[in-house]
């Protein structure tokens, strides 16, 4: 029987749920004000420190009657890292009614100033320590304000005053009292900037309705349990960081444990152990480090992982769970979709009608089933017609959390949108069961000899070849080049340190299975190979070097 074009998670009656034309600030301020005796930050940036949800949001309301006083844009930029100063300026900025740009404070000189340009800012919240950490940065003489001094010298009175409020009158009648905004659907709610790995930075416009429909989506999955205790260690500015350990704890209660840095093990594996923290998100560059640093008597309180933007090496989930016990669940998502698209789950899914008749929640090499409320369709790359779910082409999606456009880019927003349809530049499949599988970005492959061949496939047949699956930093890279006979040819960048010769590595493809097509033509030797702050390939340098 041949597979349907479309899968279909009730995307349609997800989009109608009430909630979505909601704003974030006035459901964040439903959920705080409901329990505002529950601690649900624990900061152990420099020593440890609680925070109760009603302390955050007396602190946001009253900052964010201060941000309406700096600046008449609407958008207003933060730089942080996670801790408390980015969870209560983004929920100030939201209160106020403005857009919070989260910046990237890795990214070099000149990008962080085209962004900071392109989202047309003027006022910037942090603090004197993060100024003094980061001189590099572009920060602006004027227009930088001191969230720390901010908060000192907020009236105590007020504070007190409407905590306790928050114990005596109903939240919805203290929202409508104080004014909050309550109306947001399809208005910008957040603006990010992608990670750039293929390209330019893009400023990824993001709606209420996407930040409160990927909240609800994962929500719907049963995946984070308003009694779990996650680890937010990942950068506010990207995607993942952002939606899934700043808004959904605001939005649904789950505590957290900040740490600033997600490359500092030996910090998060005490954090960890001392909290009893029971989910670890990351992605599997982050990830690895914990098998050498870590002690598996740290980690015991762990039930899970979740990993994700970028493919996990083969044998590194099964290595992570033979090693510390907790499960290893991979995940998808792309800034354009909020980011959550997919995810293993700890136990069988609830509520949705995938196809096939398994119970399972998770499958070994896939990337989970799509959350519910999306729809999904497969094209042939070339002629972009519609494929069966099960053939390997070019994934598209459809639901309430897929991005609406890039910043000011009509154009490049049109190369990714089908009306509704976000082509996502992934070549995916889908098995019996709904369980979505990765193949690589459409970017990562080249047309050789006219055959499609994956550089991440090579990329992963070489780990294993050399034994660098269990490798903290990437030691090589494949990308391609025009080539006269072929139309295009692989080159294998490698780090200095891998000393590799090219018949070697023929050889080694070639006892791997691999067709002659697929062996690089050139080896390339750098100093190390070039990397996002995700972790993530760089790949738009790697590209560079292979043209050079």
């Amino acid at each position: 029987m041949t597979a349907p074009t479309i899968l279909d998670l009730d995307e349609s009656q997800f989009q109608s749920k009430p909630e979505l034309k909601s704003h974030l600030a006035y459901q964040s301020f439903l959920a705080l004000a409901k329990k505002p005796g529950r601690v649900i930050i624990v900061d152990r940036t420099l020593q440890r420190r609680e925070m109760k949800s009603g302390f955050l949001l007396a602190a946001s309301w009253l900052l964010s009657k201060r941000v309406k006083t700096w600046t008449d844009k609407s958008r207003v930029g933060i730089l942080f890292p996670p801790g408390l100063g980015g969870y209560i300026a983004n929920l100030a900025v939201v209160m106020a009614g403005k857009v919070p740009v989260n910046l990237n404070f890795t990214l070099g000189h000149s990008s962080a100033e085209a962004c900071i340009r392109k989202a047309d800012i003027d006022c910037l919240i942090s603090t004197e320590r993060v100024q003094t950490k980061m001189p590099a940065f572009p920060w602006p003489e004027t227009g930088v304000v001191d969230m720390v001094e901010e908060l000192k010298s907020l009236p105590r009175i007020r504070a007190i005053g409407l905590l306790a409020a928050m114990y005596l009158i109903p939240a919805r009648w203290l929202a409508k009292w104080l004014k909050v905004p309550s109306k947001g659907d399809h208005a910008e709610a957040a603006l990010l900037f992608t990670s750039g790995s293929s390209g330019e930075p893009k400023g990824v416009v993001l709606s209420h309705r996407n930040i409160l429909g990927n909240c609800a989506q994962v929500d719907a999955s049963g995946l984070l349990p308003v009694d779990e205790k996650l680890i937010a260690n990942l950068p506010i500015f990207h995607s993942f960081g952002f939606t899934v350990t700043l808004w959904y704890p605001l939005l649904r209660g789950c505590g957290v444990v900040t740490l600033p840095s997600p490359l500092d093990v030996k910090k998060t594996a005490e954090a960890i152990a001392e909290e009893g923290a029971t989910i670890l998100l990351g992605t599997p560059t982050f990830l690895k480090p914990y098998l050498k640093r870590a002690k598996p008597e740290q980690l015991s309180s762990l039930k899970y992982i979740i990993a994700g933007a970028e493919k996990t090496p083969d044998g590194l989930a099964d290595l992570w769970e033979k090693t510390f016990g907790s499960l290893y669940l991979e995940g998808y998502g792309l800034t354009e979709t909020t980011p959550v698209v997919s995810v293993n789950l700890p136990h069988p899914p609830k509520g949705v009608q995938y196809p096939g008749d398994s119970s399972e929640g998770n499958r070994r090499g896939s990337v989970g089933r799509p959350m519910p409320g999306h729809a999904a369709r497969i094209l042939h790359p070339d002629t972009r017609v519609d494929l069966p779910i099960d053939e390997v082409g070019l994934l598209l999606l459809k639901g309430p959390n897929i991005f609406s456009a890039y910043l000011d880019e009509p154009d490049r927003t049109a190369q990714v949108k089908e009306g509704e349809w976000f082509i996502t530049g992934d070549l995916a499949r889908f098995d019996a069961d709904g369980f979505l599988y990765i193949e690589g970005r459409l970017s990562r492959f080249s047309k050789i000899g006219g055959e499609m061949v994956p550089h991440g496939t090579v990329e992963q047949a070489l780990f294993v070849a050399y034994d660098l699956v269990d490798s903290e930093f990437p030691m090589l890279a494949v990308a391609g080049r025009p080539d006269e006979a072929k139309g295009e040819a692989l080159v294998l960048i490698v780090a200095e340190d891998l000393k590799i010769e090219l018949d070697d590595v023929r050889q080694r493809l070639t006892e791997a299975g691999m067709p002659n097509l697929w062996i690089p033509k050139v080896i390339k030797p750098v100093a190390i190979i070039p990397t996002l702050v995700t972790g993530k390939l760089d790949l738009k340098a790697i590209q560079l070097l292979a043209l050079e």
